[in-house]
């Protein structure tokens, strides 16, 4: 990821700044020196705060059209799938000298198929099912009870590549914010995005998703 898909993916999951930027009541140097450490521990590597401050101001910019891009059919051509009783499974580059990822990976497969893994900068994520076979993968992990997050649901909203993805989950964000529902998380593959939410919101927001793309 570059830094200001970076810059643009940490300011979406942040609904107060997002809402601020949108407002244009926010100073971008501040907010810079906020987020750096996030960036840079994203990236792996350390980044110019000058760098991060234009990103800042160029998403920024981006408001100005706001209006116009809820007009165009972002959602246009896209498929959406809803999936129930998620869990989603963190743990970190550390607890991996204890576990072997591509070990789970394998006792995964033998258990279910219905799973997604991410590898981000300082740890590993999946989502699937929550079930105790599952949990039993992780026994050999000291703070096993804290790597669980349950209670959750997933959509997964597939699109074509010649469309933006972050201009996607800034677009869908916004639409669920809008109507009282907040993103836990969203993660990126190469075609499609999943977003993460509670599953008491996950019925209304998929409802919400199929009618707007209805509409295109």
């Amino acid at each position: 990821m570059s830094i200001p898909e970076v810059v643009r993916e940490i300011i979406t999951r942040n609904r107060s700044i997002y809402d601020c930027m949108k407002m244009d009541v926010i100073n971008y140097t501040a907010l810079a020196v906020k987020i750096q450490p996030e960036i840079e521990k994203i990236l792996g590597n350390s980044v110019n705060l000058n760098t991060v401050v234009v990103a800042i101001k160029r998403y920024a910019d981006s408001f100005e059209t706001k209006e116009e891009m809820k007009e165009e059919p972002v959602l246009r051509n896209a498929r959406l799938s809803l999936t129930d009783g998620i869990m989603d499974i963190k743990f970190s580059i550390n607890d991996s000298n204890k576990i072997d990822p591509m070990m789970i990976l394998e006792r995964f497969s033998k258990i279910t198929n219905n799973y997604e893994f991410f590898r981000l900068s300082d740890s590993f994520r999946f989502l699937t099912e929550d079930a105790e076979d599952i949990r039993q993968i992780f026994e050999n992990i000291s703070n096993k009870d804290d790597i669980f997050n349950t209670g959750l649901a997933k959509i997964r909203i597939s699109i074509p590549t010649s469309q933006n993805q972050t201009d996607v989950v800034s677009y869908v964000a916004e639409v669920l914010h809008t109507n009282g529902i907040e993103l836990e998380n969203a993660f990126f593959s190469q075609d499609s995005i999943t977003i993460i939410l509670h599953e008491k919101d996950s019925s209304r927001a998929y409802d919400i998703l199929h009618s707007d793309i209805m509409r295109t």
